[in-house]
């Protein structure tokens, strides 16, 4: 492989590091792991979109007093 090759590979396997630690960092990882979990356990489960999945886990949140609250 040549230099700049491996340069390359570097920086493309830094940028998917650094874009997995974003999707963490940013909660987006979540709706992928409770897809496969829900396939997983069983695959013709009703699965639901991200916006009614936010949804549910904003509203779950913020009915936990331990979770804090938001006031506006």
């Amino acid at each position: 492989m040549s230099g700049a090759a491996v340069l390359r590979a570097g920086l493309a396997r830094r940028l998917a590091r650094f874009r997995a630690v974003w999707r963490e960092l940013t909660g987006e990882a979540v709706y992928d792991r409770y897809v496969a979990y829900t396939r997983a356990r069983d695959p013709h489960a009703e699965v639901l979109s991200r916006r009614a999945f936010e949804r549910w886990r904003v509203d779950r949140r913020e009915a936990d007093p331990r979770e804090g609250f938001r006031c506006c």
